[in-house]
């Protein structure tokens, strides 16, 4: 085998990592290359699902004695606790590494001083290889960890001309199958997906992740959480069923904004406590609009049919803009055909102060 330098192994460690997406949580996905003193990959490894071994122990499994005197190039700052598994920062000092390098600093004060533990055992440490790709692919922990709530995306579905629903309210189905799918994979990906008691008295979604051929349940399902400020939402719905866990979010219980509805920040908090890190915000125009215009939504995709209504609901209602210089700026990030379909992804653009 030929050596690698520590920018490709990195790159390996980015993909690798992405691997674990949706199935880590609370802990965030981690990628690791090991290279042996000759600068060939000796193992490799990412972390696969919360409670398993770190991407570290998995490289340093693989690599046996080799990684003595070699380099391990991870994505995210070893951890330096012992928490359901052991440190990485010691197993990697124990294996004889004499090189780290780190893509991106542990932002969580539990886990984080892995590089710090490191240099005090005598092990060179170099910070920021590709840096703004890992934190790309490990945005939604990243931020929640920074911030204290968890990394909003907003998704919604609508005909070109913005329609949510006819009007006489028939809604089923204004995307296709595909996007729907795409749907379902992305609720796959998220620790919550949050809806409004108003689409769950229009709508009774299940808002559970699941495969629409055959109908089965994934493995891993997210929370539901219904925003319900005054706790109308029936008994038999079907967010109630049983088949994923499931919050129903009262303003008695959250606490109350200004307007004595759930408070929005206070609802967010509560997830992160809760373990959340990424959450899919679902339904309806209502509450879409309220978190937009609190400045809580991180993430937009939008499913957009080839089909013009004229009339009907609306994709999103109020979002606290009364002027074309108060229009909530996006950044188009991505834009790809599902089906018949358009999936446009966007970042809010952040205000100056």
């Amino acid at each position: 085998m030929s050596s690698v330098s520590t920018d490709e192994a990195m790159r390996r460690a980015i993909a690798l990592a992405a691997r674990g997406l949706g199935a880590t949580s609370p802990n965030p996905v981690v990628g690791c290359v090991l290279l042996d003193a000759d600068g060939e990959v000796a193992g490799e490894g990412f972390h696969a699902y919360a409670g398993g071994p770190h991407a570290e122990i998995v490289a340093l499994a693989q690599a046996g004695k080799r990684a003595r005197g070699g380099t391990a190039v991870v994505t995210l700052e070893p951890c330096d606790h012992t928490g359901r598994t052991g440190p990485c920062s010691h197993a990697l000092i124990a294996a004889g590494v004499a090189r780290v390098v780190i893509a991106v600093p542990d932002p969580n004060p539990v886990a984080s001083g892995g590089a710090a533990t490191l240099r005090a055992a005598g092990v060179q440490v170099e910070l920021g290889v590709r840096t703004e790709e890992a934190e790309a692919g490990n945005i939604a922990w990243l931020t929640s960890m920074r911030r204290g709530w968890p990394y909003l995306i907003w998704k919604y579905a609508a005909t070109l001309d913005g329609r949510s629903a006819a009007a006489d309210g028939t809604s089923m189905w204004i995307t296709s199958e595909a996007a729907r799918i795409d749907v379902h994979a992305l609720r796959g990906t998220v620790d919550a997906v949050i809806a409004g008691v108003g689409t769950v008295l229009a709508d009774d979604p299940r808002l559970t992740a699941r495969n629409l051929r055959d109908g089965t349940l994934a493995i891993r399902q997210p929370l539901r959480v219904v925003v319900d400020s005054s706790g109308r939402t029936p008994a038999e719905a079907r967010v109630r069923d049983g088949a994923a866990r499931t919050w129903v979010a009262t303003a008695a219980e959250v606490g109350a904004g200004p307007d004595g509805k759930v408070d929005l920040a206070a609802l967010l908090a509560e997830l992160h406590h809760r373990g959340v890190r990424a959450a899919l915000l679902e339904g309806g125009p209502t509450l879409a609009g309220a978190f937009l215009a609190a400045g809580l939504v991180d993430k937009i995709v939008g499913y957009v049919a080839p089909k013009l209504l004229g009339a009907g609901p609306t994709a999103l209602l109020d979002a606290g803009v009364t002027t074309i210089a108060d229009a909530i700026d996006l950044e188009l990030t991505d834009v790809t055909q599902v089906g018949p379909d358009l999936r446009i992804t966007a970042l809010p653009r952040k205000r100056e102060a």
